[in-house]
């Protein structure tokens, strides 16, 4: 009978911690601003938001995400963007960082056929950037960088001809994690 106690006793606090780091209770708290403004961006503004909420972060609300165990154990990541379809010509992607690791932002062109998430990642943990169109990866700036720190923005202005893009994190393992999702211009 007392074994059947403390197994019920292990399996009640065991539950107990899954539903807390579930619901996030484990996590730090997250940035409620950004720590730095943007400039009046051209073109039509697109907001970007990059996240890695561990097992907490819904996928629906930042794309697929699937679970990481590997390199980190990141668990799910995403990108979040403001719009899925924007007129071609200039766009400005402005990225914030919520997640409580750096992050960048890359425009990569969509093969026809391709889906987001398919590209290949090599054993750096990283796809191919060949024929980026533009990156944000520098907090409180533009450009380029070592990557937008937690609670910080970075930004890019590109031109986009009709078509699909996909918009990445490629810091290793990320992409794999799931940081990646659709932009469409017509």
């Amino acid at each position: 009978m007392a074994g059947a106690v403390a197994a019920t006793l292990v399996l009640a606090a065991a539950s107990a911690v899954a539903f807390a780091a579930m619901s996030g209770s484990f996590r730090g708290p997250a940035p409620t601003a950004p720590r730095c403004g943007t400039p009046p961006l051209a073109g039509t503004v697109v907001n970007v938001t990059l996240a890695d909420r561990g097992g907490g972060m819904m996928s629906g609300r930042y794309g697929p995400g699937p679970m990481m165990g590997g390199p980190g154990g990141m668990g799910m990541m995403g990108v979040l963007a403001s719009a899925g379809v924007v007129a071609a010509g200039t766009v400005s992607l402005r990225a914030l960082n919520e997640g409580g690791r750096p992050h960048e932002l890359m425009v990569l062109p969509l093969p026809a056929g391709q889906m987001v998430g398919q590209r290949p990642v090599g054993g750096d943990g990283r796809i191919d950037e060949a024929g980026s169109l533009g990156e944000a990866s520098r907090s409180c700036g533009a450009g380029s960088g070592a990557g937008i720190t937690t609670g910080s923005t970075g930004w890019t202005t590109v031109t986009l001809s009709p078509g699909r893009y996909e918009l990445v994190c490629n810091l290793p393992y990320h992409y794999a994690a799931g940081m990646y999702t659709e932009l469409d211009t017509r």
